[in-house]
């Protein structure tokens, strides 16, 4: 294990360290657990640090991009635009445009409007667009996110696809190649993955048969659970592919030879057990009876989106080892009473100058957090494979100006 302290010493606190050497142990085991042949996608939401992209690029993932600056990422981590999967709500015309220029032609289509668009610029750019649908039916599976089975922002009702399905398979500059299904996220109990990705494949066999959508590809998601910001291992889903095998074979044939590609995406599973962030307790005071840590790291550099659609709970308990605890509430340094990223953690006597280490934040930590809320510095992030440095980097935000493009108004 690598000394943090040192660590902090020379990078100073609060400090990200991610452990490329978990990275790849966390691919092995998804891979394990998914069938073969099938895709795997990254999501460089989970953690767009470039050593990391780069390392899961290297291992042979491609990459899941919902921005251009998610996608600068990718491609600067040496992903090619065919590599490339463009997802998300709400994308803009020149987003699309400046996708389509670099290379990218993969994308998932989140109504009918946006696939009409696609193909507009498609075509603008004398080319066309591989687009999957994306579509929320019925939600199987327990867990704390589901992302499909209700009003939702993301994806088309099955119903208005059974309705109308020329809507989406005769659109200029397209081709519908099939479904991205995403239903649920973060799931750590396998018999409820297990269901809800049993549910994704039949639902694919069904609009194909119902509805005469092709299914060259199939985008099954994710839902790939990780423990944060508190001790605990990824689960290791034993049964997964025999099950997901089996539903396949039943709805969707052709994945064993190559006619039906299967996709899958992950980004905590990948690379959340692979971080920790390292802080320092600023001040331990008492108050009406309770007890706040304050350290020099909060909801800016960490779990500041946790309000936000449970994208990450804000519950983060520091690796103590064996010492005696106590329960106390862990706060941050910002002038807000919401910088909590723990009440009534356990921990042990801690006091001014004392470490405090947050492990499993590799996936949705600093670049989910709030970083320019009261503009204190990024903390640096130390890329390291074993004991060794590799790269050391720090987030910075900036204002620049904006240069506006003059309008050329029609002769």
């Amino acid at each position: 294990m690598p000394d943090i302290t040192a660590l902090t010493r020379r990078y100073g606190s609060p400090l990200y360290v991610y452990q490329l050497d978990a990275v790849e142990q966390a691919y092995a085991d998804l891979r394990a657990a998914l069938p073969t042949p099938s895709v795997l996608y990254y999501s460089v939401k989970a953690n767009p640090n470039r050593a990391l992209v780069r390392t899961l690029r290297d291992l042979g993932c491609r990459a899941e991009v919902s921005s251009a600056g998610e996608l600068d990422v990718a491609m600067a981590a040496g992903f090619a635009g065919a590599d490339l999967l463009y997802t998300g709500p709400g994308k803009t015309d020149a987003e699309i445009a400046d996708a389509l220029a670099r290379g990218v032609r993969r994308f998932s289509a989140e109504s009918a409007d946006e696939l009409h668009r696609l193909g507009r610029a498609a075509l603008a750019h004398a080319t066309e667009a591989t687009v999957l649908l994306r579509v929320n039916s019925t939600a199987a599976g327990g867990t704390s996110l589901r992302m499909t089975g209700a009003a939702t922002q993301f994806g088309v009702d099955e119903d208005q696809v059974l309705a109308d399905p020329g809507r989406f398979t005769a659109v200029p500059g397209t081709r519908l190649a099939g479904l991205h299904l995403y239903p649920v996220s973060n799931v750590l109990d396998e018999d409820s993955l297990i269901e809800a990705v049993q549910a994704s494949v039949s639902l694919a066999g069904r609009l194909r048969d119902k509805a005469g959508l092709p299914m060259r590809i199939v985008d099954l998601g994710g839902g790939f659970a990780a423990p944060y910001a508190q001790p605990g291992d990824r689960p290791v889903y034993r049964r997964l592919g025999a099950a997901l095998r089996a539903a396949l074979d039943a709805d969707l044939s052709g994945w064993r030879t190559g006619d039906v590609e299967i996709a899958f995406e992950s980004g905590r599973y990948l690379v959340g057990d692979s971080g920790r962030l390292a802080t320092t307790v600023r001040d331990v005071k008492r108050s009406r009876g309770q007890t706040f840590v304050v350290l020099d790291a909060g909801i800016n550099h960490l779990g500041g989106m946790s309000g936000l659609g449970k994208l990450a709970r804000a519950a983060a308990t520091p690796e103590t080892g064996t010492a005696p605890t106590t329960a106390v509430h862990m706060v941050g340094p910002l002038c807000t009473p919401a910088d909590v990223l723990g009440r009534s953690v356990q921990a042990p006597d801690l006091r001014a100058g004392d470490q405090v280490v947050f492990p499993n934040v590799g996936a949705y930590g600093l670049t989910a957090s709030l970083v320019a809320f009261l503009g204190h510095p990024a903390p640096a992030e130390v890329v390291l494979r074993g004991t060794d440095v590799l790269e050391a980097t720090r987030m910075r935000l900036v204002h620049e100006p904006v240069i506006v493009t003059p309008r050329t108004e029609p002769a």
